[in-house]
């Protein structure tokens, strides 16, 4: 009897807790970054010619850089920051980025820069390194594709995403493996939170991070018209 008066006074401690703890997940893949790009075409979005470029979509300036680094501290409001000077169609595209347990950015692309989430697509860039792959983790086509392996290292760690678009094919490469490649061009539907199918928005349109309101940083920002 006792043994069973003490499993309830557990059960119901770790109830109150929010449930027992997670079990380690089991044996996943784990990357390392790869090197910037260099070499003919390949261009350098935060040296001391582009990184002027970049600029806020709200009136409050919402991000620092620094030594070839940006820095978006996390506004209260969120904001998206973009790289305004010109728009990529078919581009290949080098990232970097760092941020904190359960921090939450984005890498959008082909974007309208008046309404990225509806109008261009979503790279996921989240802290949630061990968790499942899914249409909201790290590496996925945020909501609509999920990544093959969540390849997120651990917090405080800087990741890698090597992006390809060219017409309607994407691949998306993060530190080290290929975890997406998407025929967008079958995308006739409504898939996920768009309006509008995948297949029938633009080819073409601004490279912009989220501001989620959590810190992240961003290095290495290369891309190469195709």
């Amino acid at each position: 009897m006792k043994w069973i008066m003490r499993f309830a006074v557990v059960f119901l401690g770790l109830m109150m807790m929010g449930g027992p703890p997670e079990k380690p997940p089991p044996n996943r893949p784990s990357g390392e970054p790869t090197a910037p790009p260099e070499g003919e075409g390949w261009v350098d979005l935060l040296d001391a010619e582009h990184a002027p470029e970049w600029q806020s979509t709200t009136r409050e300036k919402t991000f620092e850089l620094d030594g070839g680094v940006l820095h978006i501290p996390g506004s209260a409001s969120g904001s998206y920051i973009g790289y305004m000077e010109e728009e990529f169609g078919d581009f290949a595209l080098h990232i970097e980025f760092r941020l904190g347990e359960g921090a939450n950015s984005g890498l959008m692309f082909r974007a309208v820069a008046k309404d990225p989430v509806y109008k261009g697509m979503e790279i996921q860039v989240l802290g949630d390194h061990g968790r499942p792959p899914s249409t909201h983790s790290c590496g996925a086509l945020y909501d609509v594709a999920a990544p093959m392996f969540n390849l997120s290292r651990p917090a405080g760690k800087w990741n890698s995403c090597d992006m390809t678009c060219q017409g309607q094919d994407l691949e998306v490469v993060m530190n080290g493996w290929k975890i997406l490649d998407v025929d967008l061009s079958k995308m006739t539907m409504r898939i996920g939170k768009f309006p509008t199918p995948l297949a029938a928005l633009p080819q073409e349109g601004h490279v912009l991070l989220q501001d989620h309101h959590d810190e992240v940083w961003y290095r290495n920002i290369r891309v190469k018209k195709l």
